[in-house]
């Protein structure tokens, strides 16, 4: 088995049997090519088969000089994957990973906005910008609204459609990694919102047929893609004057650290963040934390 084969077959696997979203797979491949391509520079002729682990071990220490230990240990995990999969499907007996190490990392906490950040940056939308005759501008707060008052990944906003919501209930239903479906509560303001962009904006819009049920669209129609919604928020951070790096991503740590520090329970915040383990959900106490330090300093009488 050659390594595009193998590749393609793992890639395959990662999808159909893990349900692997595209960009997890896509971070999985570029990793493995990264050790085949190093291989190939090397004059080192091993198929993923036979390869032998002092190979990969120097190609670990050769891609170590450039990357931090976050780093490191993702491409460790990636490759161990791949071969964990050829000893499983019997192309392989044992995996050359088997006594490298991943190198210990910290716990990294999200950055995360102020509540009045938030609403600068929301208030920043100009409700009034138009592109081709289309009103984009409530489209854009609709965005935002949603991403801070439901706490979506990007990829679940972008694929919300108009059959996920249940205003009624006071629901969306939301997919999220490996396709698994949740509903998160959504507040009424969030709602206003969408309403308007639905009413007043896409109704406008010369919708495709493929994305006929897709809620947010650009202004030919089609489902908005990732880097549509990065824009979005930088230029509305941007011009509302906040000097952080920010990212769609950012609006979902804020909504998990601002329902905590008002007292929400934490098994409800995983839940409506799609956290398979509460302890990923966990990391928001530490943020917690950190609030409550600023609060005693701030306000005891023996600061």
């Amino acid at each position: 088995m050659n390594w595009d084969q193998a590749i393609q077959d793992f890639s395959t696997y990662l999808k159909l049997e893990r349900g692997l979203s595209k960009n997890s797979i896509s971070s999985y491949v570029l990793d493995i090519k990264k050790l085949k391509n190093y291989l190939f520079e090397h004059g080192i002729n091993s198929s993923p088969v036979n390869i032998k682990t002092n190979a990969v071990q120097e190609f670990i220490y050769d891609a170590a000089k450039t990357l931090n230990a976050r780093s490191q240990s993702r491409l460790i995990s990636a490759l161990r994957g791949f071969f964990d999969y050829l000893i499983f499907e019997n192309y392989r007996e044992t995996n050359p990973l088997a006594l490298i190490e991943s190198p210990k990392i910290g716990r990294k906490l999200p950055d995360t906005l102020s509540i009045e950040e938030v609403d600068s940056i929301i208030s920043a939308i100009d409700r009034t910008k138009a592109y081709h005759n289309i009103i984009i501008g409530e489209r854009d707060l609709a965005i935002l609204e949603t991403l801070y008052g439901c706490g979506l990944r990007v990829s679940e906003l972008t694929n919300l459609k108009i059959s996920d919501l249940f205003f009624d209930e006071g629901f969306i239903k939301v997919t999220g990694k490996g396709n698994k479906q949740r509903f998160v509560p959504i507040n009424p303001l969030t709602q206003k919102q969408i309403i308007i962009y639905k009413n007043e904006v896409r109704t406008h819009i010369p919708i495709t047929e493929q994305d006929r049920d897709t809620l947010f669209l650009n202004f030919r129609g089609k489902q908005l893609t990732r880097a549509m919604i990065f824009t979005i928020v930088k230029q509305a951070v941007e011009k509302a004057g906040i000097r952080k790096t920010i990212s769609p991503h950012t609006f979902r740590h804020s909504f998990a650290t601002h329902l905590l520090e008002n007292g929400a329970d934490l098994r409800a915040i995983q839940l409506m963040l799609g956290h398979e383990s509460i302890t990923t959900t966990e990391i928001y106490t530490h943020i917690d934390k950190t609030h409550l330090t600023k609060v005693i300093n701030t306000y005891h009488p023996r600061k």
